[in-house]
């Protein structure tokens, strides 16, 4: 069997509308699937999934009214486990460094807070924080092909902890 990339990554929410504006609207991911599904012993969950290109989905599930679940809870995984922003990130795919810069701009016109644009060698990349979840996400492309020496797990240069930190800062 070949790999296919993933089929979708899930995420929590504590509010779904707000979730659904941002990446539908700002993002411009498509929603694709909604439910609803009501918990026998009382309560609901709202689940939208949003198509993030390629057949892969990004969804986030709201809990509502659920016994043992809290209305309100961290949904922002870097915090809740006290490691820097770069550490939990979910990184969207776009074809070229021309369209980074293009995205970078269009994100800017909505308002977004958005890094410049980072080079990693093998890839360039912006990023953003999800106003409503507090994740940190990532959009990057590819600046070159891959070869076996990318794959060694080798020293590839020396930063101090402070850019680590502050890497995926706006």
């Amino acid at each position: 069997m070949t790999n296919q990339g993933f089929s979708h990554i899930n995420l929590a929410t504590t509010d779904i509308e707000k979730t659904r504006e941002f990446y539908e609207d700002v993002l411009g991911f498509p929603q694709v699937i909604g439910g609803i599904y009501e918990i026998e012993e009382g309560g609901r969950l709202r689940h939208v999934y949003f198509d993030t290109g390629n057949g892969q989905l990004l969804s986030f599930i709201e809990p509502g009214d659920i016994s043992g679940i809290p209305d309100e809870f961290e949904t922002a995984i870097n915090p809740a486990v006290n490691v820097p922003d770069v550490f939990y990130h979910f990184a969207f795919a776009v074809g070229s460094p021309k369209a980074l810069a293009a995205k970078r701009e269009e994100l800017l016109a909505k308002g977004v807070e958005v890094t410049q644009i980072v080079d990693h060698d093998w890839c360039h990349s912006i990023y953003l924080q999800d106003p409503v979840n507090g994740l940190t996400l990532e959009y990057a492309c590819y600046t070159r092909e891959l070869t076996d020496e990318d794959a060694e797990l080798a020293v590839r240069f020396e930063i101090p902890f402070t850019a680590v930190q502050s890497m995926a800062q706006t």
